[in-house]
């Protein structure tokens, strides 16, 4: 048995238009995995199949899950919306039509199989109000999140960062209600990536100060390759007893963080006063 491999794997994967969701498709498809897709545009990847979903509607989720149907060994969630849309839109997609959408396949998860989400390094600090997110995390379902989101717009702010804390603590949380029945969740926690969402949102909303402070240590942006990659190794039978792991893939920025070696807010002044 190849543990590496995905020959023989049926795997769904939302937001694989472009950038890292893009890149994670063709490399399944390369590795011989059965690949369904969704997202909002159409994907050029040649996958077993694709279908227009938008995650702010969970009647457009559920049918598609439908019509996508039967058992899969892996879930990648690599959708995502950046500060510059609307904050309760931004909400919808990266944490609670994330969420829908994930609850919807867990029951048709194969034993052994896993769900691979992508977070962000800018959840860095969610501890320091974990109890307010797992307020969220709590509410059962899409409207009644929404509800709580709506009621508490001074944590959202513009609902980037906190939705991607929400999606952090959902994932560890279910990891731990979902272990005894084989199925596995990881997020991962990808320094800022060079994609079309960096070019064309991204640095409309902050400064080029802030995203060269989030790639520090290394001092380059990531490619899209190499955030897959590891999302490929989560939901892989080599990743077999990983759950409940928020994985850093950002070469050194949350270990400098979390020792002390890089202060965030130092680096953003100082690269600004240079």
């Amino acid at each position: 048995m190849d543990l590496w491999s995905y020959a023989g794997k049926r795997v769904v994967i939302a937001g694989c238009f472009s950038g890292i969701g893009e890149a994670a498709a063709r490399e399944l498809v390369r590795l011989g995995a059965e690949v369904h897709g969704v997202d909002v545009r159409e994907s050029a990847v040649p996958m077993a199949s694709f279908r227009i979903v938008d995650l702010k509607e969970p009647a457009a989720i559920d049918k598609a899950v439908e019509e996508i149907g039967g058992q899969i060994d892996g879930l990648f969630n690599c959708a995502g919306l950046p500060q510059t849309f609307p904050a309760l839109d931004v909400m919808k997609v990266n944490f609670l039509g994330m969420r829908h959408w994930t609850e919807q396949w867990i029951p048709r998860i194969n034993r052994g199989g896993g769900v691979a989400t992508i977070a962000s390094n800018a959840a860095y600090r969610l501890q320091q109000r974990l109890a307010q997110t797992l307020e969220l995390v709590a509410t059962p379902d899409f409207a009644s999140g929404l509800a709580w989101c709506e009621e508490h717009m001074g944590l959202v702010a513009d609902g980037y960062t906190f939705s991607k804390e929400a999606i952090v603590v959902y994932t560890l949380k279910r990891a731990a209600e979902l272990a005894r029945q084989g199925v596995r969740l990881n997020v991962t926690l990808p320094s800022p990536v060079a994609t079309p969402m960096m070019r064309d949102h991204f640095v409309k909303v902050a400064p080029k100060e802030v995203f060269d402070a989030f790639s520090e240590p290394v001092g380059r942006l990531s490619q899209p390759e190499e955030q897959a990659y590891p999302l490929l190794f989560l939901n892989s039978d080599a990743a077999c007893f990983v759950s409940g792991l928020a994985m850093p893939v950002d070469f050194g920025f949350t270990g400098g963080v979390n020792t002390g070696v890089l202060d965030v807010q130092k680096l953003i002044a100082g690269a600004r006063a240079g």
